[in-house]
């Protein structure tokens, strides 16, 4: 079995620093080949997520991989000892972009091709794909089953009766199946990890089975605090299943620097361990890569790789459950209240990366009901720019016994929230509703935390300017990239 990496590079727009390759600020195709590059030669990380979803592809990754950096890939081998695993788009969701699915599948083959050219040995320089807002075990099944049948299968056809096989007129079609990693997003599917797996996996034998638990988009689904406990729960579940089965179930978490969406930082790696030991693989965004000392980068991906994967937190799941209900209630009634100051602000959060506009959930450009809301790291940007740290949201729905029991299961409450409330200010909760001003003021005073004042400033003069308007909001982007400066992450 291979060795499945413990660090996966993404491609997250969520940094502030233009990293030092770059042609700009927007990070476009060829910048993320080099960043490829970058990240398995000098960050060690062993695993770039190459993002076929949402943004224009290079289907020539890997040709563009093996040539530009020849002498590197000699002796680290891609699909071996460095690995790269595509995102693809859901056509059950996604229908603009159903058939890039197809068109990532199709190129599987000719990168298999072009490595065993360049390595003269067979070796899959990608063998797994990552599905994103997976409903069901069918959406995998599709996708394994696309693969193995159409793309693989039609070697096997001849053109017309007695002609050549297709086989034999352009070659083998290889490998002969992929690996499918469903990508969880909401609460139903991560409530039922488990489930949607164990049929999943029902007639294929395979080595290992990896599972992509989102943290970004149930945060901004259910709050901080729900996303949370929902990952506890299905990190438990698999887990369950993982020793029942005796395969070995690898979790993939995707986490961020911003508290809200991980707090995976070169600086709190160990929180992030100790607070989610049963993780194999722990996402290292774009935040973590560009925006501290590269020093401090490879020291925290080193100290992941060198930790081993242990056994999930203990959760009472029929407790958590109603935490996690009873704080969503509230962080939705609140995100209501607020959303036409994030909408408003969120028109001058600087882009990242080359990306086209994508549908799904609640946090993807989406909408539920009448509420509309960007996607994770802008909507998280906008609530920080405005000195209201997300991760306050719901909170005030939770009893001081509730409280006492998350500490239980999330370890790190007191410190996430202590260090997302370095960045609050409470000064600007005279321009909200004082019902819900009086919420976030007890949500801020439950843990001790130190207030950057610099940030504070800087958030008062953005809500300033975001409420006189005219010439004023031109200068919301400098200010928001300053604010974003000082947290070492832009959302």
């Amino acid at each position: 079995m291979i060795a499945v990496p413990r660090c996966m590079s993404t491609q997250h727009p969520d940094n502030v620093s233009t990293p030092f390759f770059a042609q700009n600020s927007v990070l476009g195709g060829e910048d993320e080949i080099q960043e490829a590059f970058y990240v398995f030669s000098h960050l060690g990380c062993e695993e770039q997520m190459w993002d076929c979803e949402g943004k224009e592809v290079d289907n020539f990754v890997i040709k563009k991989l093996l040539t530009k950096y020849e002498h590197f890939f000699r002796d680290n081998i891609l699909g071996r000892d460095v690995f790269v695993t595509l995102r693809v788009p859901n056509p059950t969701v996604e229908r603009d972009e159903a058939k890039i699915l197809l068109e990532a599948l199709d190129g599987i083959p000719r990168s298999f091709d072009m490595a065993q050219i360049f390595y003269q040995e067979e070796v899959a320089p990608i063998f797994e794909v990552i599905l994103p807002m997976v409903s069901s075990h069918r959406c995998l099944n599709r996708v394994y089953l696309y693969y193995k049948n159409f793309v693989v299968g039609k070697q096997k056809k001849r053109f017309f009766k007695g002609d050549l096989r297709i086989s034999d007129w352009i070659g083998q079609f290889k490998p002969d199946r992929i690996n499918v990693i469903p990508l969880l997003e909401d609460k139903e599917r991560l409530l039922k990890a488990d489930q949607l797996i164990k049929q999943y996996l029902k007639g294929k034998r395979l080595d290992y089975q990896r599972v992509f638990l989102a943290r970004s988009d149930p945060a901004e689904n259910y709050g901080c605090l729900g996303a949370v406990v929902l990952n506890k729960i299905a990190l438990q579940r698999l887990y369950q299943l993982e020793r029942k089965l005796g395969l070995p179930i690898l979790p993939i978490l995707g986490v961020g620097s911003a508290p809200f969406r991980g707090n995976l930082r070169p600086i709190n790696v160990e929180n992030c361990l100790n607070g989610y030991p049963s993780v194999q693989t722990f996402t290292i965004q774009s935040a973590f890569k560009y925006d501290y000392p590269e020093k401090d980068v490879k020291d925290g991906i080193d100290k992941i790789k060198k930790t081993k994967r242990g056994e999930p937190i203990p959760v009472d799941e029929r407790r958590a459950v109603q935490i996690i209900d009873k704080s969503a209630r509230e962080y939705s009634s609140q995100i209501r209240v607020l959303a036409p100051l994030v909408n408003q602000l969120s028109k001058h959060v600087p882009a990242r990366r080359k990306r086209k506009l994508h549908i799904g959930l609640f946090g993807y450009a989406r909408a539920v009901g009448e509420l509309s809301l960007p996607r994770a790291i802008t909507f998280c940007c906008s609530l920080y720019s405005l000195g209201i740290p997300p991760e306050m949201l719901g909170l005030s729905a939770v009893s001081a016994r509730d409280i006492k029991y998350i500490q239980e299961v999330y370890k790190n409450f007191h410190q996430d929230l202590s260090d997302a409330l370095a960045f609050f200010n409470p000064d600007n909760l005279a321009h909200l509703p004082r019902t819900l001003a009086k919420k976030l003021e007890r949500a801020a005073g439950l843990v001790d935390f130190k207030p950057n004042q610099e940030h504070r400033e800087l958030t008062t003069l953005i809500m300033n300017n975001l409420n006189e308007g005219g010439h004023q909001l031109a200068n919301l982007q400098e200010h928001i990239v300053r604010a974003a400066w000082i947290r070492r992450f832009l959302g």
